[in-house]
């Protein structure tokens, strides 16, 4: 199937996405955070991302998302945001009025079969 970078710094949702990712036949490849995901997608594309925003930085996925929308050989890689931003006092500083190089935004807790719908859609 797909190759699929999950980017958390919380090895727990990061095990979560493991587990209910491979169990759609998919492979998994994780990063801690921004930097080493940039790191990993230079070395080697995944065909699906699903990313955190609050890790190394309070917005550090989102400077992920935006450093990849702004590269055309990476602008086609599906983004999902997974992300507990909302349920923070952090909230107010994820911005509502700007492209977002996002393809599925959604809070954690995430379903594990709303994960594997969406991951499915994106990979179409």
């Amino acid at each position: 199937m797909a190759k699929i970078l999950v980017v958390d710094d919380d090895p727990d949702f990061v095990e979560f996405a493991r587990i209910v990712l491979e169990s759609g036949g998919h492979t998994i490849v994780s990063a801690g955070g921004g930097g080493e995901a940039l790191d990993m997608i230079a070395m080697d594309t995944p065909d699906l991302i699903v990313l955190d925003v609050m890790m190394d930085s309070i917005l550090d996925g989102l400077s992920v998302a935006r450093e990849l929308g702004e590269r055309s050989d990476y602008r086609d890689v599906p983004i999902i945001m997974v992300t507990s931003i909302a349920n923070t006092d952090y909230a107010e500083l994820f911005p509502t009025d700007e492209y977002i190089h996002l393809d599925s935004f959604h809070t954690k807790p995430i379903k594990p079969e709303r994960l594997i719908e969406e991951v499915n859609r994106l990979l179409g």
